[in-house]
């Protein structure tokens, strides 16, 4: 059976993250043809900058060379623009005569400078800042000119400010509100940087507004509306972008300011998808890199028939290094609603953070000179957390290590690239790292807008302080798995300690538990006690906890075998006593009778299973199934010599391939193999931990060695079966 066509209209970032998602979740799914318009592989837009500051040059920012085309079998017709599509007979055409035909059809055709309607915008000279032609252009136009002016002071046009410095020119910032980058920092942030960049040789003209562009053929300066002028020889125009949507709207394809898509990114016309800055969802369009990805991972899903959560839009941030300091914004950082939760500023160190919140939830959050907090700000704004889980910075410590210290494990440092912590702190420990660039070299973390490196270099430091301290990096991974982060702001334990306490509640004689220097505290509790009582004995901050505690309270009270005798309302006021309620997915690939009956019998054993976290268990019928077994929770394959389980996978972006746990001989081997991998986890995850990042955590081989311990396996086996039947 031949393959479906894939066409992608774009060769951006956006288009090739999701093609990369594609190939990743499903390789041999679709024959891939690209479409771009500029005749060069797939680069880093957001580099763009550094190129023109002479930090890079064009090959250090391509991120998909030719040789990656051709190794994945994907043709790019580069340097080719399309300007129609036929959605009735499925094809495309572009404007040197190439027509295509598809089956499916991804737009990800970007989006352009805007240009105002500026009387003199059209002249020699006046330029915008989005190509590596338009860097080429300003270094040529800075050999012979003296001066230019450039009208924007948001991102975008303090970076190509900072380049035109770089290039030897004098630039000065035309801005039309009363500070710089007024739309992701407040007055005070915005002030500490303009003097950084003042300082740097930049010169800024605030609340100017341009009637015109004076000159006949060429620029030579601007005219306000205030009668004021000033004079540049080249005028870059930076004031924002518009979504490339021309083609779609010509084709009948529903467009507002961009091109509409549902929650799996599908236009109004069938098998035609949009995906990054051209894409309008739920009423907005990004101009950010990490929501771009996240819509990509959510089609390359959906298009390769993969189980996926809908695209429910993204918390806006950035996370920047604008001419040289760092910065970051999350969130809403304006509004008569919002109110300052905190506030400090160090004059001298040249910090500046701030934390806004609404209705008693942080709502956004702004970072100047250090933003090595920035992951856990931008997971506190994400998720609307309450004010009370802002810790305040201890005295006597270095912030930027305690920052990293204190970040989760599995929490997103680098957004661009989906890079977590502990996926740095292993790669420093296992390659022998020393250093955030070596870092950015092997993980790709702070290798796109380099909004991170502050929390990467800090990772570095204390993973290496680790090491020392620890004498081996096997200790420093191991205290980088097991370091303890609060289960909720109601409480100081985290999940390894919470799970130790609970295990205490047996029938030990009190004077055992008092004598515990570790677990003082939990004198007095008994089997049967209620949940108000449990908390109130673990020194819980909150008398009722909240869904988060509470939910992992009950998992691990059941999973323990421990039962609270008294339920607790929940936020809404409604009596619930279930747990997480999480079901094993059990999928079949290649219809096979014997994969049917192997399903039936592991959804007997685990349909009524209380799991700390959704997991995916698919039985594929080896190379007649389009789905792979290696990137999922647990994949059962079929081979010659019997049945492969792989454990470990991942099949969203961080992709990862699992461990091949074992090979079982027979169908009822394989089952009892599965079982005692679910039973294990099942008992040794921290609640709301993913498969596999407790493969991570407990490590592949010490879980293989556990698990094909015979007896050990049919103990966990018989135990699902003998307990959970009884569920």
């Amino acid at each position: 059976m031949s393959k479906k066509r894939l066409v992608v209209i774009g060769n951006g970032m956006a288009g090739v993250r999701c093609v990369e998602e594609i190939i990743a979740v499903s390789p041999d799914t679709y024959e891939i043809v690209i479409y771009g318009n500029e005749p060069r592989p797939n680069y880093n837009r957001i580099m763009l900058s550094k190129v023109l500051q002479g930090e890079h040059d064009l090959q250090d920012i391509i991120i998909n060379d030719w040789s990656w085309y051709e190794d994945h079998g994907i043709r790019l017709c580069a340097g080719e623009t399309v300007h129609k599509i036929d959605t009735p007979s499925k094809t495309i055409e572009t404007l040197s005569g190439i027509r295509e035909s598809y089956d499916i059809l991804i737009l990800a055709t970007g989006s352009a400078p805007f240009i105002p309607p500026i009387p003199g915008v059209d002249k020699e000279r006046v330029m915008s800042f989005r190509t590596i032609d338009d860097c080429t252009r300003m270094s040529a136009y800075s050999k012979v000119h003296r001066k230019a002016a450039v009208i924007g002071g948001g991102l975008l046009g303090l970076e190509a400010a900072r380049g035109l410095l770089h290039l030897g020119m004098e630039a000065v910032v035309v801005h039309n509100a009363p500070y710089i980058m007024n739309r992701q920092l407040d007055l005070q942030a915005a002030t500490m940087l303009q003097h950084e960049l003042e300082a740097q040789g930049m010169s800024f003209l605030l609340n100017k507004n341009t009637q015109k562009i004076v000159g006949r053929s060429q620029a030579q300066g601007l005219q306000f509306t205030d009668g004021t002028k000033l004079e540049a020889q080249v005028v870059v125009v930076a004031v924002g972008i518009r979504p490339n949507v021309d083609v779609a709207r010509r084709s009948g394809i529903k467009t507002h300011r961009a091109i509409v898509v549902d929650d799996y990114m599908r236009t109004s016309v069938p098998d035609v998808y949009a995906v990054g800055e051209c894409a309008e969802h739920r009423g907005i369009s990004y101009g950010l890199v990490a929501p771009l990805y996240e819509q990509g991972k959510v089609l390359a899903r959906f298009l390769c028939g993969q189980e996926t959560t809908e695209y429910k839009g993204s918390i806006p941030y950035s996370q920047l290094k604008v001419s040289g300091v760092d910065v970051f914004s999350a969130g809403n950082i304006s509004g008569e609603e919002m109110r300052t939760a905190v506030q400090m500023l160090d004059g001298i160190r040249g910090t500046y953070k701030k934390v806004l919140m609404k209705e008693g939830h942080v709502s956004g959050a702004i970072l100047f000179g250090d933003t090595t907090e920035s992951a856990s700000l931008l997971g506190l704004v994400q998720r609307g957390a309450g004010i009370e889980e802002l810790a305040p910075r201890e005295e006597g410590t270095n912030p930027a290590e305690k920052a990293a210290a204190a970040l989760p494990d599995q929490e997103t440092v680098c957004a661009c690239n989906n890079v977590s912590k502990v996926m740095i702190m292993r790669a420093i420990q296992d390659k022998g790292l020393e250093t955030a660039e070596q870092v950015k070299e092997h993980t790709k973390a702070s290798g796109s807008c380099g909004g991170c490196r502050p929390m990467v270099t800090a990772l570095v430091k204390h993973t290496l302080h680790l090491q020392k301290n620890g004498g081996r990096a096997s200790e420093a991974a191991a205290a980088a798995k097991t370091a303890e982060w609060p289960v909720c702001s109601c409480t100081d334990l985290g999940h390894a300690s919470l799970k130790e306490a609970l295990n205490l509640l047996s029938d030990r004689d009190p004077s055992e538990l008092a004598a515990s220097a570790d677990h003082h505290h939990l004198y007095g509790i008994q089997e049967g006690d209620g949940m108000r009582r449990i908390m109130e004995q673990l020194d819980w901050r909150t008398e009722e906890g909240c869904d988060i505690c509470q939910s992992a309270l009950r998992y691990y009270l059941k999973i323990t075998g421990k039962w609270i005798s008294v339920q607790q309302p929940d936020r809404a006021g409604n009596r619930n006593d279930i747990l997480r309620g999480t079901v094993v997915g059990i999928e079949v690939h290649a219809g096979e009778l014997t994969f049917e009956a192997m399903a039936e019998d592991l959804q007997f054993r685990w349909v009524n299973a209380d799991m700390p976290a959704p997991v995916r268990v698919v039985l594929s019928g080896g190379a007649s199934s389009w789905v792979s077994p290696i990137v999922q929770d647990i994949g059962l394959q079929e081979s010659p010599a019997g049945w492969e389980i792989y454990v470990g996978g991942h099949a969203a972006h961080p992709v990862k391939e699992g461990g091949l746990l074992g090979l079982a001989e027979t169908e009822k081997d394989a089952v009892r193999l599965i079982s005692a991998c679910l039973e294990w986890y099942r008992r040794t995850a921290w609640y709301d931990e993913p498969l596999w990042t407790w493969v991570e955590r407990l490590g592949f081989i010490s879980i293989r060695e556990n698990l094909l311990d015979q007896q050990f396996q049919n103990e966990l086996a018989g135990r699902t079966v003998s307990e959970l039947t009884l569920t």
